[in-house]
């Protein structure tokens, strides 16, 4: 007859069985690029070009993941971590993903659309009050502006597709902007939560009319609080619990705990004429940040989260599985189609591209004039970062890198051309 002692080894074992075995369910497969249908061979040559930008230390260093088919065939990272401590650049590393973020606080919106907690539909101010009546920026002829009542109401459509007409505070009004202390895309440092600074910019003049232009501004930075008024927890804790927890994204924070903090990149800045320099520990959006030490409060929508190149390849192979990760369903398929369509027709955004609710969106390959395919979507970040989804080649692509600003560099679109190139069948 067992012991109760026994019982509860046995227990313990199964339930550790069960732990490990989940971990590694939520882990990409792995594959040779051959069985994938992509060329080793040539595959070294996007190898040796970007082992290159970090040995002519145009970067301090990368990390490129490449999944196709759901399985991972090229995972790579060339240079340094840091290149004072001399610490190589390891594919674990953690980077600020800036702009990046964006896509999951999206999801987050379109997981409450499906809920039936907000529609995209609503207006911003049934979430948050202040919105109700917003102003609007116009250039006088001559020099000074005129502020105006908006037309009509901003949706959360129009923050989903950066159509509110809200920028990063340097449009026609940057000096009401300014005086507000609310320009630029960083917020890492602030002492309140974000809540609290998107209720004073609400009273700020916008850059243009809702639904009337593409301003890439701070249209996720106010959808993360509609996220926390409907769903009544903090972003934070939203995304955690219903999205990276879920998809198994270990390495995706707000602000990295200290035991992780030895994997975070190093940034670094590459200005014009000028040898690549650290960038400062803090004081401006070009510098490492207070994502390690600092206020902890200000959770950015739009720019705010760290995160491993595993870990978005997670998040995006979500996307391309038609919602699903790990056997769960974080998405419906069809919530998946109208994200990643464009929702921005008669609005003029790029040559050959629409935008999304979330992401910028390939219509015609021709007019674009890159490798590619019609219906791909992705987007990128402030510190040199990108990414990409192609459904019809079943290709995931992540690549993150810590330069801001980046002086140029030709690194994105020649990681592009090198990973098509490698396409064999």
């Amino acid at each position: 007859m067992m012991t109760t002692r026994y019982k509860q080894s046995i227990l313990f074992f199964l339930l550790f069985l069960w732990s490990a075995t989940a971990s590694l369910a939520q882990e990409l497969p792995v594959a040779k690029p051959e069985a994938v249908g992509l060329s080793s061979e040539r595959l070294q040559r996007l190898t040796n070009v970007f082992q290159a930008y970090a040995d002519d230390k145009k970067m301090a260093g990368s990390v490129i993941l490449i999944a196709r088919h759901g399985k991972v065939a090229y995972f790579n990272a060339f240079g340094k971590k840091d290149i004072e401590s001399g610490a190589a650049m390891q594919n674990d590393a953690i980077f600020r993903i800036a702009s990046q973020s964006k896509a999951l606080v999206s999801t987050a919106i379109m997981m409450l659309q499906e809920e039936g907690k907000l529609l995209i539909a609503d207006p911003v101010s049934k979430y948050i009050p202040e919105f109700k009546e917003t102003t609007v920026a116009e250039p006088k002829e001559g020099g000074g502006y005129n502020v105006v009542k908006a037309k009509r109401a901003i949706t959360i459509r129009d923050l989903l597709t950066h159509t509110a007409g809200i920028g990063y505070g340097s449009g026609v009004a940057a000096d009401k902007w300014k005086e507000a202390g609310i320009q630029g895309w960083y917020f890492a440092d602030r002492d309140e939560p974000i809540a609290a600074t998107i209720a004073r910019l609400a009273a700020l003049p916008m850059d243009a009319h809702p639904g009337e232009k593409y301003v890439y501004g701070y249209n996720t930075d106010i959808l993360g609080v509609v996220v926390e008024k409907a769903s009544g927890k903090p972003l934070d804790e939203f995304l955690t619990t219903r999205i990276f927890t879920p998809l198994g994204m270990k390495d995706t924070y707000f602000y990295l705990p200290e035991n992780k903090t030895a994997r975070l990149a190093t940034v670094y800045s590459a200005f014009a004429d000028k040898p690549m320099e650290r960038a400062p520990d803090a004081g401006t959006m070009v510098s490492q940040g207070a994502y390690v030490k600092g206020p902890r409060k200000s959770f950015s929508g739009g720019a705010g989260l760290l995160s491993t190149a595993t870990d978005y390849a997670k998040f995006l192979q979500m996307f391309l599985n038609g919602g699903v990760a790990n056997g769960k369903r974080i998405l419906s398929r069809k919530t998946v189609e109208l994200m990643t369509v464009s929702h921005t027709a008669k609005i003029n955004f790029r040559a050959g591209e629409g935008f999304g609710l979330g992401f910028s969106v390939c219509q015609d390959l021709g007019e674009r004039g890159t490798p590619g395919s019609v219906g791909e979507y992705g987007w990128g970040g402030a510190y040199g970062s990108t990414y990409w989804v192609d459904p019809k080649e079943d290709l995931v692509v992540v690549y993150f890198k810590q330069l801001i600003p980046t002086n140029g560099l030709d690194d994105q679109a020649k990681l592009r051309a090198l990973i098509y190139q490698a396409i064999a069948d």
